[in-house]
């Protein structure tokens, strides 16, 4: 029987969250532009509150669409922020103590290493939970990580097409690009500062940990770019400046628990 860690099933439960994100993300407004009488509950009142805050912040910055959506943006991840960092902290500490259990749970990983029998296996997987037991060790605790994604996925979703359905973005320049069209440099700076953020993320955890989270590291990026060549540069703006601070969130969260870490080992 092929042994699940927990890693493992995090990340097959994190590439489920993020197929049902882009795929959720696809069933919006299609090409249509928002407005007040435009039907369905999420479009009524998520997405055309959204649009109604872009134009509204666009009108304070002169008429610059492309800091509205860089200003919301902000303050979405802003908003979320105490729920990231909660949840960073919680994958800190299920890798320190991951680490302080690999060398049991490998005792018992080699102990049925050569029994493949149903019986042997049911005995190893008792093992491991005494184990866990022992060290009063959750492995389901992980997946309350995923409780952050969730509270921020109909937001990101909403705001998302209040950019696709915005129809004045379309005529406005930011920077070098237009807001409306395509811009395949965006789409690159997207791509490598989402593939950046997952390597952050990475930062601390062991070798085989790292291997079982390397498809997320691909196929993020991939979708993000995918995504990007077919939509408007608002869009890739948008992800841009949030991959930004996550990276800045993560890597300011990890320097956090470290310090406290250390702290608490002098204290103790």
């Amino acid at each position: 029987m092929e042994q699940t860690s927990v890693f493992t099933l995090t990340k097959k439960f994190s590439l489920a969250g993020l197929t049902l994100i882009i795929f959720l993300s696809g069933c919006g407004l299609g090409n249509e532009p928002i407005s007040a009488d435009t039907e369905g509950f999420f479009n009524h009142y998520f997405v055309y509150n959204f649009s109604l805050l872009i134009k509204g912040l666009a009108s304070f910055f002169n008429g610059s669409y492309g800091l509205s959506i860089i200003m919301i943006t902000l303050i979405i991840r802003l908003a979320v922020m105490p729920f990231m960092l909660k949840q960073t902290r919680s994958s800190l500490e299920m890798q320190d103590k991951m680490k302080e259990l690999k060398p049991e749970m490998d005792k018992v990983q080699k102990k049925y290493k050569d029994h493949k029998d149903r019986e042997s296996q049911m005995n190893m997987q008792q093992e491991m939970m005494q184990l866990y037991q022992r060290h009063n060790f959750n492995p389901l605790a992980s997946f309350a990580g995923c409780l952050p994604m969730l509270i921020q996925m109909p937001i990101l979703i909403a705001f998302y097409w209040a950019i696709r359905g915005t129809q004045e973005i379309a005529a406005h320049q930011f920077l070098w690009f237009d807001l409306g069209e395509t811009d395949i440099l965006l789409t690159i700076l997207a791509v490598i500062i989402y593939f950046v953020q997952f390597k952050v993320t990475q930062i601390g955890l062991e070798p085989q940990q790292k291997k079982q989270m390397a498809l997320i590291g691909i196929f993020s990026p991939v979708m993000i770019g995918i995504i990007s060549l077919n939509a408007p540069a608002a869009l890739p703006l948008y992800w841009a400046v949030g991959g930004l601070f996550i990276i800045g969130q993560t890597l300011i969260s990890k320097k956090i628990y470290l310090a406290h870490k250390k702290g608490t080992a002098e204290t103790s």
